[in-house]
């Protein structure tokens, strides 16, 4: 069983546009909060992963494509962190890299 995108976990994004009218503490709040809720979805996928590996590695009664599914996802929501990690890394680099 494959779990699609849950509808609200792009919401979180919306108060951070520029011409959002929050005080800055405010969007760092949300901010703050939505990287932490993708560490732990990255996180909930890993272990996920190992449970489901581990199960098959005892023998227990799991199929083989549903711990495939679990390491690709497990897989994929680590690349997209390491990335956006990245992303961000740039970004901040950048910024000082600017002139005032």
């Amino acid at each position: 069983m494959i779990n699609g995108i849950q509808p609200g976990f792009m919401q979180g994004m919306q108060g951070l546009s520029p011409a959002s009218t929050a005080a800055p503490k405010t969007q760092a709040g949300q901010f703050g909060e939505m990287l932490k809720s993708a560490l732990n979805e990255v996180n909930k996928a890993q272990h996920e992963s190992d449970r489901m590996t581990n199960a098959l590695a005892k023998g227990e009664n799991v199929e083989l494509q549903d711990v495939m599914i679990a390491a690709e996802k497990s897989s994929i929501t680590l690349l997209s962190a390491i990335e956006m990690r990245n992303k961000a890394i740039e970004a901040y680099q950048e910024i000082m890299r600017m002139q005032m």
